[in-house]
């Protein structure tokens, strides 16, 4: 016996769950499945268990694709500020943390609650521990063959499993594989805020720096961020790293700038002037972390003092501070990436409705989009966001 219903979204996490409570609301027969056991397993880790659930500055500016405009109708028809709105309705504490990031006070399962409570409020049905089979396009929308054995039809089909990131909780490119089957482009992916990785030399050198975080001005090309960054045995993480993973290509260096608010051939020069006597490394170690500053000065090859070191040197030390041009091998890969660069391509889809432009019924919503944000909560906006407008037309 085939079940129908008026709309089938396959993933509930932050997306698809927002897409269900909108569609229901409208009056329409939503069935809600994910094959995990439990809802909104992203939201769940999240933030260090509190939820990072947007961004004060959240706008099209903060994101990244073929067409980062594409964003840009959803993230005003469904701001960053209507979210807050539906957190403080909940009665869910939250505070900001740093640049604009909105964090829970107390836990992130309140805001998966508030979403589920509002799941069942409209009458949606959500289904877990369930995956799709088979999938068919029929005259009256879509066939799927469910993995309990089964089956429904329904009008519209809403792609929200996101991307490849954090296989370990069971993430699959099983969006872009349909979308791809359904006849849609789907972009190049790659892991995005993710750790970057070094070659053996490398971190024969540095990796004594392991668990050292310096506040740092991170780039590549015209684009910067600065956050913390931390060195690790593997090579370089920290806010800053995976803000600048997402665009970072192999082959092409990240330069590091370790003190920002220093001139550091200017303090040294000073300090030359005012105690030659002083060792290099100990003068380095007033500007920049004192660890770092040691290793700098051992791989610099100055354990001098100050009075025996000329401007070439000095400048040596302010470019290795400030100005340190490295080339990372790669990154940690899925494994640890928070989010999926790539996705289906958005000239494939409406940006008003997120329905698909040659398959009717078709929407794709989140991160199976390629619409990727920074990091801060911003993909979470993006995910209410084209969850939202999927759900007002679905």
């Amino acid at each position: 016996m085939v079940k129908r219903l008026d709309v089938l979204i396959v993933g509930a996490g932050a997306a698809g769950m927002m897409c269900a409570i909108e569609a229901g609301r409208r009056g329409r027969s939503v069935r809600l499945i994910d094959h995990a056991r439990a809802p909104g397993e992203k939201i769940r880790i999240s933030g260090g268990g509190r939820c990072n659930f947007t961004n004060l500055e959240a706008g099209p500016h903060a994101f990244l694709g073929e067409n980062p405009r594409f964003a840009t109708s959803a993230l005003k028809r469904y701001t960053q500020h209507d979210f807050i709105k539906r957190v403080d309705r909940a009665g869910i504490a939250w505070h900001e943390k740093t640049l604009g990031q909105l964090f829970c006070d107390d836990s992130a399962k309140q805001i998966i609650r508030m979403l589920t409570d509002d799941i069942r409020e409209v009458g949606a049905s959500l289904s877990l521990g369930l995956s799709v089979d088979h999938l068919a396009r029929v005259d009256e929308g879509f066939e799927a063959a469910l993995s309990d054995g089964t089956t429904v039809q329904a009008t519209s089909l809403v792609l929200a499993t996101g991307g490849k990131s954090i296989p370990k909780m069971g993430a699959t490119g099983w969006a872009y594989d349909t979308a791809r089957t359904l006849g849609l482009r789907v972009t190049e992916t790659r892991p995005a805020l993710v750790p970057l990785t070094f070659d053996p030399d490398w971190l024969a050198k540095w990796s004594v720096l392991s668990g050292l975080s310096v506040d740092a001005v991170v780039s590549t090309g015209k684009t910067a961020f600065r956050e913390g960054m931390l060195f690790t045995h593997r090579g370089l993480s920290g806010p800053s790293i995976l803000q600048i993973s997402s665009y970072w290509r192999e082959g092409e260096p990240i330069v590091l700038k370790m003190a920002p608010d220093e001139d550091v051939y200017a303090r040294l020069k000073a300090a030359q002037s005012d105690n030659g006597k002083q060792m290099a490394h100990t003068a380095l170690g007033h500007i920049a972390p004192r660890r770092l500053a040691d290793v700098i000065a051992e791989q610099e090859g100055v354990k001098r003092k100050l009075a025996e070191v000329g401007d070439k040197t000095l400048r040596s030390l302010d470019q290795a501070v400030n100005g340190w041009s490295v080339k990372p091998t790669g990154s940690e890969g899925y494994r640890t990436a928070e989010v999926t660069l790539g996705g289906v391509a958005t000239d494939e889809l409406d940006q008003q409705t997120m329905q698909a432009k040659r398959v009717p019924g078709l929407y794709v919503i989140g991160e199976a989009a390629d619409i990727t944000g920074w990091l801060g909560g911003y993909n979470f906006q993006w995910a209410w966001s084209s969850g939202w407008a999927a759900g007002q037309h679905c």
